[in-house]
């Protein structure tokens, strides 16, 4: 089965747990701890301090990705699930959870943690199985473009219009935060573009960098609330591998 030969190929040792796992460990906990202390000792927002965690995650792993390969990033995904669910363990009023659960999805906040971190991981596997060798694509499109959307809606929005939600949490988002998606996911593509390599022209690979911006902003925008991490992976890899 192709999951069950994925797992298999990809999966760390026990070598590499022990050697690698406690510093990743660390790292993802403290993210999210600075997320923790930049809501509670300066007042920062949680559509910010969320999108902190979140850029500090994508872009390790994107690093990871382009340095060290898959197997470093399934180890680095299976330490960040341990301070996640440690999060959520603690619950309410805990620093760690307080960071990521917005107030404005109550009372399902925690609900709104794990569907966008499954949604996260679902995308990662499907690129790494389906589209190898243009996961980059989705990891920096969803770790950059995806992560400037909120922040830039929350303080900039002015033209909000609502998106779906599978619980009746009332979800909108602005036509100032999707021009962010747009133009940031672009310039995310055309990072990802210079490191993987591209035999195309570079009017070629702006093209594609234009197209995979503006996919972005619209799947961003129909994406039910908590799965555009799901969709902002696949699509820009997807059109990545089809098109290069």
């Amino acid at each position: 089965m192709p999951f069950i030969d994925f797992v298999y190929t990809n999966w760390p040792t026990w070598r590499e747990f022990a050697l690698h796992g406690p510093p990743m460990l660390f790292w993802a906990f403290a993210a999210l701890t600075l997320a923790g202390w930049l809501k509670r000792r300066v007042a920062m927002r949680t559509g910010y301090t969320r999108k902190v965690f979140h850029f500090a995650i994508f872009f390790t792993v994107a690093a990871l990705q382009a340095t060290l390969g898959l197997r470093a990033v399934c180890l680095f995904g299976a330490m960040t699930t341990v301070v996640v669910a440690y999060a959520l363990m603690r619950g309410e009023g805990n620093l760690h959870y307080e960071a990521i659960a917005r107030e404005k999805d109550a009372p399902y906040r925690t609900h709104y943690i794990v569907v966008p971190y499954i949604a996260t991981l679902l995308g990662g596997l499907t690129t790494s199985m389906f589209f190898t060798g243009y996961t980059l694509y989705g990891f920096l499109v969803t770790g950059v473009g995806d992560a400037i959307g909120e922040p830039v809606g929350t303080r900039f929005g002015k033209h909000p219009y609502r998106v779906p939600s599978m619980r009746g949490v009332t979800c909108t988002r602005s036509l100032e935060g999707s021009a962010a998606v747009f133009a940031v996911s672009t310039l995310a593509a055309l990072l990802a573009a210079s490191l993987n390599g591209s035999e195309l022209s570079m009017a070629g690979v702006a093209g594609l960098c234009l197209l995979i911006g503006l996919a972005s902003a619209l799947c961003e925008a129909v994406s039910p609330h908590g799965w555009d991490n799901f969709t902002l992976q696949v699509v820009p890899a997807a059109i990545a591998s089809a098109l290069l």
